[in-house]
């Protein structure tokens, strides 16, 4: 495993590339985010953010590349120098070290916001339900929808199914945090009360890896900022070197148009 990866980065991703069909969406990804740190990932409609993001927990499996996540491969176990592709089961022990909030929120409109949060660490990591529920109910606080816990998805406004997304996500104590542009479905007036949550995850020092297109709120919670377009990196770096002083003609015509 020491040939493979240096455990320290919380995520590794190394030559990854990705096609649906003759459309060669990821081109060799290389990208490292460090434990603790915030990664905003910036870039154009069709430009890979959201797939990749998707291979991160193996929801995409790659065609090329790999991917470890708390140096263990994602979606493969490591015997002797070759892979063997994990069992659904064993994926979905897996994929709880990956919180996942989506655009769409994705909340079970059949369960209660409670139920919801209890569901993937009961299923998939085998836990008390009762130790859950109560960690649940503290999670809910958490995120300000503690009166929430008996509704429906349906009875929530969109700002707060994704708080209740977010709380889903932190129930199964990942190693990291995707979100796949979090308030993109959201009214313009519910955004902010999304963004405070997530703002707060970022002070506590969570791993996390944010696709945006909130430029003010990736320089100002971001570590590291990642430029793609057309399935590569083209720049990545601290908030004030991508945003303020871009080195490619490709990030400075990007920033230029949306800001």
């Amino acid at each position: 495993m020491t040939e493979l990866t240096d455990p320290s980065p919380a995520v590794q991703v190394r030559g990854v590339h990705k096609s649906f069909g003759a459309l060669h969406v990821l081109r060799g990804v290389d990208l490292t985010v460090r434990r603790g740190e915030v990664t905003a990932i910036l870039g154009p409609s069709g430009s890979g953010k959201s797939t990749l993001l998707r291979t991160l927990n193996h929801l995409e499996k790659v065609d090329a590349g790999l991917i470890l996540v708390d140096g263990e491969p994602v979606g493969y176990r490591l015997k002797g120098r070759k892979l063997h592709e994990l069992r659904e089961r064993e994926v979905l022990q897996q994929r709880s070290k990956v919180g996942f909030v989506f655009q769409d929120f994705n909340l079970s409109p059949h369960l209660t916001v409670l139920d919801n949060v209890v569901e993937a660490p009961v299923s998939a990591l085998r836990r008390d339900r009762k130790e859950v529920q109560a960690e649940a109910r503290e999670l809910l606080s958490s995120v300000g929808v503690a009166d929430k816990v008996d509704a429906y998805p349906r009875q929530l406004s969109g700002g707060q199914q994704q708080r209740v997304a977010i709380a889903r996500a932190l129930a199964l104590h990942p190693a990291v945090i995707l979100f796949d542009e979090p308030t993109s479905a959201l009214d313009p007036e519910l955004v902010g009360e999304v963004l405070e949550v997530i703002r707060q995850l970022a002070l506590q020092g969570r791993t996390l890896i944010i696709v945006t297109h909130e430029i003010g709120f990736a320089r100002e919670v971001a570590d590291t900022v990642v430029f793609m377009d057309e399935g590569v990196v083209v720049e990545q770096g601290p908030p004030s070197q991508v945003l303020d002083n871009p080195q490619q003609e490709r990030t400075k015509a990007f920033i230029a148009k949306v800001l």
